[in-house]
């Protein structure tokens, strides 16, 4: 049986109906309420996001920006910038493309501002507008140069023959084509069980893997946890290991060479996930050329293992 080791960071406690520790994206899966927001937490929140939210969130501002001045620009009396159409709908919208010039600082010629108060409003408006774009311009960078790892883990955790017994697998990639440095796994199995006062308490278990680390990684690596009589989950039958709650939770930390850095990724199964006598089809061959082929439409591709 495994030896069990201190709680990892994730709590003892846990409950019936208890969800995943870790999410499908590899973030902690832990909901946060009366927690007080910080415009300083800002910039870590808009770098984090994906790239669909972030220019969606920076459009609306952006509309928003110029919707607010265009009311102002109403407010003050559109003929401070063009004429009056006698239509509030096209002054708004006159209103609205003149914002826009002034916050871009792009400025065609044909609207200006004629008066003080409109020309008050402009400037600040060209202010706000620049510090907008710098804004803008210091998250794409952000986004672009902050370190990520970029591991593909299978769809599927399968448990079949391996050695004279049986064992655990699931297989990672590079989803990129740097190279992957000293790439190494940590796989940490915790099992939820009640105990004598009826409460729910997790425990935790470091799985020991066949390989741990390796030098690089330009194909797939299939992770192997033998399941021996040194693992957590011998004594318990093949078929109740899917029905025990736990999970295992993954985390490979490897050298990219695109950040000169290590980086970290996690991600974590459902023991309910396991495939029973499935085992990972090659996705690796050699052409005629002698050029290993890696085929990316076969990593997720199990068989069974049955006759």
């Amino acid at each position: 049986m495994g030896k069990k080791i201190k709680d990892p960071g994730f709590g003892n406690a846990s409950a019936k109906y208890v969800g995943r520790l870790i999410d499908k994206k590899g973030y902690f899966n832990v909901v946060h309420i009366n927690k007080p927001k910080k415009f300083s937490e800002a910039y870590n929140y808009l770098v984090g996001i994906s790239w669909t939210k972030f220019f969606t969130l920076s459009f609306v501002a952006y509309i928003k920006a110029n919707v607010i001045f265009a009311l102002l620009y109403l407010f003050i009396g559109i003929d401070q910038i063009t004429h009056t159409t006698g239509s509030v709908f096209k002054d708004f919208l006159n209103a609205f493309f003149f914002s826009t010039q002034t916050f871009t600082t792009l400025g065609y010629g044909a609207m200006s501002p004629s008066g003080i108060a409109s020309g008050i409003i402009s400037s600040i408006e060209a202010f706000i507008g620049l510090m907008f774009f710098a804004f803008v311009t210091g998250l794409l960078y952000g986004r672009f140069s902050k370190p990520r790892a970029a591991i593909r883990f299978s769809k599927f955790l399968v448990l079949t023959n391996y050695g004279n017994g049986k064992g655990l697998m699931f297989r990672i990639e590079n989803n990129r084509d740097s190279n992957m440095i000293n790439p190494k796994v940590k796989v940490t199995l915790t099992l939820s069980d009640k105990n004598r006062k009826g409460e729910y308490i997790n425990s935790f278990y470091d799985l020991k893997l066949e390989r741990s680390t390796i030098n690089y990684l330009p194909t797939t690596w299939t992770v192997v946890h033998d399941i021996n009589n040194e693992s957590p989950i011998f004594e318990i039958p093949e078929h109740e290991i899917s029905k025990k709650q736990g999970e295992l939770i993954v985390m490979v930390s490897y050298y990219d060479e695109s950040f000169n850095q290590e980086v970290h990724q996690m991600h974590s199964y459902l023991l309910n996930e396991i495939k029973l006598n499935h085992r990972f089809v090659k996705a690796y061959y050699y052409n005629e050329k002698g050029e290993m082929v890696l085929d990316h439409k076969l990593f997720d591709k199990i068989e069974s293992t049955k006759s």
